[in-house]
């Protein structure tokens, strides 16, 4: 038994294996490009580690993509073997039957295995991590923020994650609504940790939560350091920026870090394809003409319609076709919605159930101008949003989206509650989207001679 540079007890013996597993972690907390180019080293140094290859595994899951699950597979084939020659410590194997809940669509059995590390090890930076991840995939925003403060007290000014410990807090502090305080500990972080654009973007957050867009503009501005080393985690951080920049109305810079940075790289990956999806659709809603850039994410989307690895990515696939009008994907991805939804056998499937199926109907009446059927179905799909997973300003879209289709088939009490409640959400402050939709709203009372149920802000 060794131990890592966090202290933890690993089964792979000193030297390049040990230190590029070193590297690994140190790449992966801070979302770095170099994380697989570090592992991958670890794992020709030592391809019996077990541990390294369960965290290879969870990696390749958290991708979201059909065809990689046979490598996750794969890597939980290799962890178990290895460890079958070579005993793990109880730690290591928690990590391998995390593994093997993942596989199967039970991310929520794998937080188990997490918490029982974690309770046994509270600086164990790699299982909270994980475990922060894989909250933010289920929805979890209230248990990622009461496990983090269990183990805040074991992260020592000299532990060398705290600053991306600190990160993740942030963020879990600003998804259960405590902006302040988020605001404060991820730039307290950041000066830990400068690389940690997970930090960085959980500040981020709390400028868009607070309708404060100038300030999140100044904030980026000049820290691009700090998410230039990531993978493609700095197109979302880039994607932060644009919102920002739509808020206040300036839809050429939009579109300017859409083409330059957020679509840099035309690539298939959910998140990418989620960022991008959810910008057009914003800035439609803006009334923007996107030209023909639904075009190549609805030919990237229309071959992962079969995937049903994460709903978030279904619904955001689904934003695509919409936006180009596929209608034959949106149709197969619409009948494998309701296949997953039928069996609701693991975590992923019930989330295809709800908010799934609702959700894609009220998506494709959207793009129908069916507003009557999309205001109804994203509505009762805006009950279990939540448990989509990601973050109250990615599932925005859906929430505007959602008002949008109420305005436009005239139930205007019910967008304004929803409106009324997204401001809520955001400790009152309003943003350009809700200023606007509110103008909306009391035009269409004046023309219906209708008087407004609530006062101007």
């Amino acid at each position: 038994m060794t131990q890592d540079i966090f202290g933890q007890t690993t089964t792979v013996a000193a030297g390049p294996a040990l230190d590029a597993w070193n590297k690994t972690q140190l790449a992966f907390l801070a979302h770095g490009a170099a994380t697989p180019v570090h592992l991958g080293d670890a794992l020709k140094a030592a391809p019996d580690f077990a541990l390294a290859q369960a965290v290879k595994g969870m990696f390749y899951t958290l991708l979201g993509r059909r065809e990689l699950m046979e490598t996750a597979i794969e890597a939980l084939a290799a962890a178990r073997a290895a460890a079958q020659a070579t005993p793990v410590s109880t730690r290591e194997q928690h990590f391998i039957d995390a593994l093997a809940c993942w596989v199967v669509g039970q991310p929520k059995a794998a937080l188990v295995h997490f918490e029982a590390i974690i309770a046994a090890a509270p600086d164990d930076i790699l299982a909270v991590k994980l475990d922060h991840a894989t909250r933010f995939v289920v929805g979890d925003n209230v248990g990622m923020r009461q496990m983090l403060e269990k183990v805040m007290p074991a992260y020592g000014p000299d532990h060398p994650g705290r600053g991306y410990l600190m990160g993740c807090y942030a963020f879990a502090l600003e998804e259960t609504g405590d902006y302040s305080r988020a605001k404060s500990v991820g730039r307290e972080g950041m000066l830990i940790s400068p690389d940690d654009a997970w930090g960085l973007h959980a500040v981020a957050h709390v400028h868009d939560m607070t309708a404060d867009a100038a300030g999140g503009i100044e904030w980026l501005t000049g820290r691009e350091n700090a998410w230039s080393h990531c993978n493609n985690f700095r197109y979302h951080v880039w994607w932060h920026k644009a919102l920002m920049h739509l808020d206040l109305g300036q839809h050429e810079t939009v579109l300017d870090l859409y083409d330059r940075e957020i679509r840099q790289d035309k690539t298939d990956d959910y998140r990418d394809i989620s960022n991008a999806t959810s910008l057009l659709s914003r800035l439609e809603l803006d009334g923007v003409n996107v030209g023909d850039r639904w075009e190549e994410l609805a030919d990237l989307s229309a071959n992962r319609t079969e995937d049903g690895c994460l709903i978030f990515a279904d619904l955001h696939y689904m934003l695509a076709l919409v936006g180009d009008n596929r209608e034959t994907e949106i149709a197969t991805l619409l009948g494998r919605l309701h296949r997953d939804a039928s069996e609701s056998k693991n975590d992923m499937q019930k989330a295809m159930a709800a908010p799934g199926v609702a959700a894609a109907v009220g998506l494709e009446a959207f793009g129908e101008a069916e507003f009557d059927k999309a205001f109804v179905n994203l509505a009762r799909a805006r009950k279990t949003m939540q448990d989509a997973g990601g973050s109250h300003a990615q599932r925005d879209v859906f929430e505007r989206l959602t008002i949008d289709s109420g305005i436009r088939a005239g139930y205007l009490d019910e967008a304004e509650d929803i409106l009324a409640a997204r401001t809520m959400r955001r400790n009152g402050h309003e943003d350009g989207y809700a200023a606007a939709r509110r103008s909306l709203i009391s035009k269409g009372r004046a023309a219906a001679g209708v008087a407004a149920r609530f006062p101007a802000q």
